[in-house]
């Protein structure tokens, strides 16, 4: 369960299409004129190449520790902590598959070393961005920290039973609130996640938040302990 709704969200974790070619609408105002009637920005994508630094973040457990997310050819990596922090784990979308592995984390025994969780089924950067595509879009905001940030606040959610609105039976499993560059949506700055891929957290939220992400292709590793990938 843990592993397949973490590939739910990617720790959440768009290729959309850009606005058409043809002129915005335009409403008439009082005075007759024709003025330009705002359209939603693009939601959330994920570049096939990236560079990102940041911290990672669980309030309610004290914890604030390195992060990094990186991607080259549409394969990923996300890794917060290691071995002198009190948490280290990876995320990974590597060759068509979701990977977590999770090597430190409070009140988990280090030995035996926990095994690799290769989510089932086929999972890659294109079902990730589609999924993205469902966001909705909250509003513009200001990330305020040692430089102020002009961002567009999305928010993404993955529900379980019925699609069909009305008095039917669902359950929520995840929800994600996105923070990207208003003029570059494919350049990511703070990520809140909630949900059952983060029952290792008694709260069920974790954050992450980036000082630098930039478009240089970055480096992806599959742990040796990882199964190969889905063929």
């Amino acid at each position: 369960m843990v592993s397949a709704v973490a590939g739910a969200l990617f720790a959440l974790g768009v290729v959309a299409p850009g606005p058409a070619a043809a002129p915005p609408p335009r409403a008439a105002g009082a005075d007759g004129d024709l003025t330009p009637v705002p359209t939603e920005p693009r939601p959330p994508q994920l570049p096939a190449d990236f560079q990102g630094t940041g911290r990672y973040i669980v309030r309610d457990l004290g914890i604030d520790v390195p992060f990094t997310w990186q991607g080259r050819d549409g394969n990923s990596q996300m890794v917060a902590g290691g071995p002198e922090h009190p948490i280290w784990f990876t995320n990974l979308i590597y060759e068509n598959t979701l990977y977590t592995l999770t090597y430190k984390w409070p009140n988990i025994p280090l030995f035996p070393p926990r095994e690799c969780s290769k989510v089932p089924g086929f999972f890659n950067r294109q079902i990730f961005n589609d999924k993205l595509k469902t966001s909705r879009f909250v509003g513009p905001e200001i990330l305020q920290g040692e430089r102020d940030r002009h961002v567009d606040h999305w928010r993404v959610g993955v529900v379980g039973g019925s699609t069909v609105p009305g008095d039917f039976f669902r359950f929520p499993l995840a929800l994600g609130d996105i923070y990207v560059d208003q003029r570059d949506p494919t350049r990511w700055w703070q990520v809140l996640q909630f949900g059952l891929q983060n029952l290792f957290d008694p709260e069920l939220d974790e954050w992450f938040t980036m000082d630098s992400f930039d478009h240089r292709p970055g480096q992806v590793t599959l742990p040796d302990r990882c199964p190969p990938p889905t063929s």
